[in-house]
Order: structure tokens, then C-alpha cells, then sequence
């Protein structure tokens, strides 16, 4: 633990505040905010291409690592894995739309674009995942085509300020590195299949931790990370 700010009294206030509020019956309010206020900033956890036969690993890890991330599921795969996509949110995760077949979206025209996000809404919405609110066009590929699909359905575009590379077989240590240069508010791209995404979960949840970072929800408002609501 780093030294100045008080931070070595925090462990006997903590202590202190749980013996006497334990007979009030609010500890578990207060523990809750005490823990946000370890909090001295936000950074966003995105995942790509669920779900898949990997989701539950992926979950696994970030559950045991108290961490929260927002999933941009294809329309395809949330319609073959409803399961997932109610596991997803069971863990306290975000459901994003990510089209239904990963297409390049700036080559299509507006029928096919409107196909592609419109049927994702309703499959992760069948699925039991909610209407998303935040899309991920593929690539990364936008333009003004896709930009007014995306205002049709009430759709904020959400890209990445750090590409973990996960995609590209980054190893796990190059991953934890990506999620390192993770600043307040930003938002990192990683993916839902890669193994060493998910063995990079537990020091990426140290690394923030040491920064006194937390894993937040996206702002649909901003498209950037803000303490969850």
C-alpha cells in the first residue's frame, strides 16, 4: 500500500466504522459507500463478440475479481446463447450492441445497416439482456450512414481509447500492459474468446486497484466512464 493522503489509517477507520455500525443495521449502506470513495476514477471494461462458450469463464473472472464490464454482443451469437446473455447481466454487466454478423458496416447500404442493428436490439433484447443503449460498430468503422442508424434506435457509438490487441494475439502481459495506460474515463477494447484475456483479469483488477481506478458503466450521455448508477 503507497504512503501520504492517510492512507495507512484507512484499514482502523474501516474497522472502527463496521464495529459501530453492525448494531445499527447500515453497514452494508456504508460499506458501500466507503468503497466508492476509494474510487478516484473511472475506466471502461468492454468486451466484443459475445457471447460464446467462453462467456462463462469471462464472467467467472470478473466476478471473482469484483469488476463490471459492458459485453457488445452480436445479434447472431446472443440469439444462439440467450443463456449467456441472462448470465451477463445476472454478474452485473452492461449489454451492448455489436450488429448481428460483425460486417463492415461503412460498406453496406442503410437497409442492411438498419438489418444488422436493428435485429441485435431485438435478439439481446429476447435474450433477456434489456435494449441496449451503447452500440460498437465493428472495426471501429463508422460514417454518417451508420451514425443516423444509430440515432434511429437510440444508439450512443462507443469506440476505445486503448486497443488491448486481444484480437491480435496479444499475450496476457501485453494485455494487463494495455490496461495499464487506462486513464479516468477511458475505455479499453478487448474481446470475449481470447484465453489470455481472460487469464489477464485478476492483474488487470490489481493494476486498477493500485491506481485507485474502478471499473465503471459508460456514460450513454458522454461515451465515457462514470461511476455506475
Amino acid at each position: 500500500m503507497s504512503t501520504g493522503r492517510g492512507l495507512p489509517l484507512r484499514p482502523w477507520t474501516t474497522t472502527l466504522a463496521a464495529v459501530a455500525l453492525a448494531a445499527t443495521g447500515t453497514l452494508t449502506f456504508h460499506a458501500v459507500a466507503a468503497q466508492a470513495a476509494t474510487c478516484n476514477g473511472y475506466v471502461g471494461l468492454t468486451f466484443d463478440d459475445g457471447p460464446s462458450g467462453n462467456t462463462p469463464a469471462l464472467l467467472g473472472a470478473l466476478k471473482q475479481n469484483g469488476l463490471r464490464a459492458t459485453m457488445f454482443n452480436e445479434g447472431r451469437y446472443a440469439a444462439a446463447y440467450p443463456a449467456q446473455v441472462k448470465a451477463q447481466v445476472a454478474a452485473g454487466m452492461w449489454v451492448g450492441n455489436h450488429s448481428y454478423t460483425h460486417p463492415h458496416l461503412t460498406q453496406l447500404g442503410q437497409t442492411q445497416i438498419d438489418s444488422e442493428i436493428s435485429r441485435t436490439q431485438q435478439a439481446v433484447a429476447a435474450a433477456g439482456g434489456g435494449t441496449p443503449g451503447l452500440f460498437r460498430p465493428p472495426y471501429g468503422e463508422t460514417n454518417a450512414t451508420v451514425k443516423a442508424v444509430e440515432a434511429k434506435y437510440g444508439l450512443t457509438e462507443i469506440l476505445w481509447n486503448v486497443d488491448s490487441q486481444d484480437w491480435n494475439g496479444a499475450s496476457t502481459n501485453a494485455i494487463v500492459a494495455a490496461a495499464g495506460r487506462l486513464t479516468n474515463g477511458q475505455v479499453i477494447l478487448m474481446h470475449d474468446w481470447p484465453a489470455n484475456t481472460v487469464a489477464a483479469i485478476p492483474r488487470i483488477a490489481q493494476g486498477l486497484a493500485a491506481r485507485s481506478l474502478c471499473a465503471g458503466m459508460i456514460s450513454p450521455q458522454t461515451g465515457r466512464a462514470v461511476a455506475p448508477s
